[in-house]
């Protein structure tokens, strides 16, 4: 499979945008990573390329990086979520495949994110596709599986929740692995 012209990150100076920056870039993918604020964005596109010397790596505002590439994954809080994609909606064409890893989590008063939140459209993916322009493709989740159908992201969302408990209980880095295909 061929590697798309540039990858956009929205959120990309968050942990997963610069846990996915690291690992395009180390698998040698343009990327445009988008923040909030330019300023923030060129910071993470700077500590990018000092961990991958030679990188190809720009930061923008979010509005500007979801302009400019093929794939726009969103790696934002889901509590960031509606804003952001409204924000970013009007700089998104038809023929673009927007990637949606947010998941609805919620922290217990003072823990970790274990509890999933209740989406009304079903999942995250679900309320991010009820927000992009008409045309715009949408996936849920990081890996190129197909399970389907979008409505079956509120499983696969509700899986991170589980896995962080699981970690957090068992001080682990324990996955799940899709096996057979």
């Amino acid at each position: 499979m061929p590697l798309p012209s540039s990858v956009s990150i929205i959120g990309a100076s968050g942990a997963l945008g610069q846990g996915l920056a690291l690992r395009w870039a180390q698998a040698g993918v343009p990327l445009v990573l988008g923040s909030r604020e330019a300023q923030r964005a060129a910071e993470a596109a700077a500590a990018v390329v000092a961990a991958v010397p030679g990188a190809a790596v720009e930061g923008v505002d979010n509005v500007a990086a979801a302009a400019v590439s093929p794939v726009v994954v969103l790696s934002v809080p889901f509590s960031a979520q509606a804003k952001t994609i409204k924000q970013i909606s009007e700089s998104l064409t038809p023929g673009q495949l927007v990637i949606d890893a947010t998941v609805p989590l919620a922290a217990q008063v003072g823990g970790k994110p274990t509890q999933i939140l209740g989406v009304w459209q079903g999942s995250a993916a679900q309320q991010a596709a009820s927000l992009l322009p008409e045309g715009v493709h949408i996936v849920g989740g990081l890996r190129a599986v197909d399970a389907g159908r979008l409505e079956n992201s509120r499983i696969t969302e509700s899986l991170t929740a589980l896995m962080i408990g699981i970690n957090i209980r068992n001080k682990a880095h324990a996955g799940i692995r899709i096996t057979g295909l």
